[in-house]
């Protein structure tokens, strides 16, 4: 954006994320010394992280594996660089749950920032997580390294590096290191500066378009957006500088839009037979992206007409026809609400793209009425059925992520989704029949439990209905304190002094710990809201006028 001279500065992409949310609402940190803050930290973590994971992933060898995981992660980062390594650790976490991995990339996600950090060894992950999590940290080690093996200023030479990492590694450690490069292109500000190139050249030409092929398209957005400032700053501050002027205009349509639009695909009554939902995603064009079709494809920026974009997803109903005739409606509907430009619309269901992608592309005007209404940019609006989507994320999404042809893709998106069908094996739940399925049977009953009860019963290893001294001193040296933080905290926690705790003691303190968090989320909440609104009285000189005043009255008295 421009300063008040008219100076364009460069403005850090990594303070305004894709996500910001994942950076307010990672679980609080508390330091060690006493039982009752590291278990509060603990139970902390662990309910965050759960209450993201999708449902078809929570099995109760999952609850398990993360539990054990954080168990080995979570002292082991403490201390590491003032615990800051244990706050990112956690981000990339919640970053993977957010993106629906199932328990084994989580955890394996938290190791792998301990074992970066030089805290935990490979064979201190495989007793934790099992064989199964320790091939996925050693497959997302290999992904990490890979670029470093090649040029990747040679658009061939890397090609070749994605290509081979989607045929070669299972799905699901790529996306862990891309996770993980998000984090460290973050943070790339204590590196050298040749570093912070060779790492941001890295990313844009592997692992940016390695996130589109994997259908993490935000993801990928920010890897290049936090790329290309750092690769070309004078060219990112431009490009930011243009968009930045328009965004914020642009945002409140697209909200509005959407609500509006799903209100009326809601009250269509031709849709209501043959859709049973509706998802509509909306999107600003990123900085890159943007970049690309400027200078690329050198247009001039009235010919970008994406800048705007919203993706309509159908719930197709089985039985009521392909899918094609729910799009056109849906086209018809918006065409109700917007003026669409017939020029711009592309119906690639009718005639699907070489690589098999279907989905309805048109454009509507988005500009308020003429002659003194406000000039807006076009906005692009994707209509597909479900089952479209699903084959976009795993098919074209690999082609136009410039990592094959489309007959290449098909074969990538079928090792993808074979390897990622085997690995949900490893997850699976067993019969509750105590240690000879592998699975203990505390484990597979907390399964179906809620957050208070799951974390009970996986810390009652005996399966009687109490922790007892033993078990709680056993996770205390887990968390790296001793037998005295355990005897602390069960003097803290039991009250009938039956020297164990039952699961109503143990869900009082897990009420307490929630509530803390809630209060320290509002508390939050609020310092913005003041922040925002003293600072804009600030700005008009009441504060100054204030101060003025009382600094009379102290020099006057």
């Amino acid at each position: 954006m421009a300063s008040a001279g008219g100076e364009v500065v460069v403005v850090d992409p990594a303070a305004a994320a894709v996500a910001p949310d994942l950076e307010q609402h990672a679980p609080r940190l508390t330091p060690a010394g006493s039982g009752g803050r590291l278990m509060a930290e603990l139970l902390g973590v662990f309910n965050g992280l759960t209450e993201r994971m999708g449902e078809d992933v929570a099995t109760s060898s999952s609850w398990s594996l993360l539990f054990r995981a954080l168990k080995l992660a979570l002292p082991a980062l403490r201390d590491a660089a003032g615990g800051r390594s244990l706050a990112r650790a956690l981000i990339v976490a919640a970053s993977l749950a957010d993106l629906q991995m199932d328990a084994e990339v989580i955890s394996a996600g938290i190791v792998r920032q301990a074992m970066d950090a030089g805290a935990v060894t490979m064979a201190d992950a495989e007793a934790q997580l099992g064989q199964g999590g320790a091939a996925l940290l050693r497959e997302s080690l290999d992904v990490k390294n890979a670029p470093s093996r090649v040029d990747v200023a040679d658009e061939e030479a890397a090609s070749a590096v994605r290509n081979r990492i989607l045929s070669s590694y299972d799905v699901r450690a790529v996306i862990l290191e891309l996770a993980i490069r998000l984090d460290t292109m973050k943070h790339l500000d204590g590196v050298p500066k040749h570093q912070q190139r060779t790492t941001s050249l890295e990313v844009l030409k592997v692992f940016a378009p390695l996130a589109h092929a994997v259908g993490a398209g935000a993801l990928s957005k920010e890897l290049e957006d936090l790329s290309f400032w750092r690769l070309y700053p004078q060219a990112y501050a431009q490009v930011d500088q243009w968009l930045s002027g328009q965004e914020d205009d642009c945002k409140r349509v697209l909200a509005t839009c959407k609500e509006d639009l799903l209100q009326a695909l809601a009250a269509d009554e031709e849709l209501r037979h043959t859709v049973s939902g509706f998802d509509v995603k909306g999107r600003y064009k990123s900085r890159f992206s943007a970049m690309k079709k400027l200078v690329k494809d050198g247009r001039r920026p009235e010919d970008v007409h994406d800048i705007l974009g919203m993706r309509v997803i159908l719930d197709h109903r089985a039985g009521a026809g392909d899918g094609h005739r729910a799009c056109i409606r849906t086209h018809e509907v918006i065409k109700g609400m917007w003026k669409d430009v017939p020029a711009r619309t592309k119906d690639y269901i009718a005639r699907p793209k070489g690589d098999g992608y279907r989905s309805l592309h048109i454009a509507v005007d988005m500009s308020e009425p003429e002659p003194e209404g406000k000039k807006r940019p076009l906005m692009e609006v994707q209509i597909r059925t479900k089952e479209m989507n699903d084959a976009a994320v795993f098919g074209h999404a690999l082609y136009k992520g410039c990592l094959a042809d489309p007959e290449e893709a098909k074969r990538l998106k079928d090792i993808m989704l074979a390897a990622a069908e085997v690995a949900a094996q490893h997850l699976r739940d067993e019969p509750a029949t105590g240690d000879q399925t592998g699975v203990p049977a505390a484990a597979a009953a907390a399964a179906s439990a809620g957050n208070i009860e799951r974390a009970f019963r996986l810390l009652d290893k005996n399966g009687d209905g109490r922790i007892s001294m033993e078990e709680l001193t056993e996770l205390m040296e887990d968390l790296g304190a001793g037998g005295k933080d355990a005897e602390e905290l069960m003097r803290l926690l039991d009250d009938n002094n039956d020297g164990s705790l039952s699961s109503d003691e143990f869900a009082l303190f897990q009420k307490r710990v929630e509530l803390k968090a809630k209060l320290e989320d509002k508390d939050d909440e609020y310092k913005e809201i003041l922040k925002q609104k003293l600072q804009k009285v600030d700005d008009t000189g009441l504060i100054h006028v204030y101060r003025k005043n009382l600094s009379d009255k102290l020099v006057s008295g």
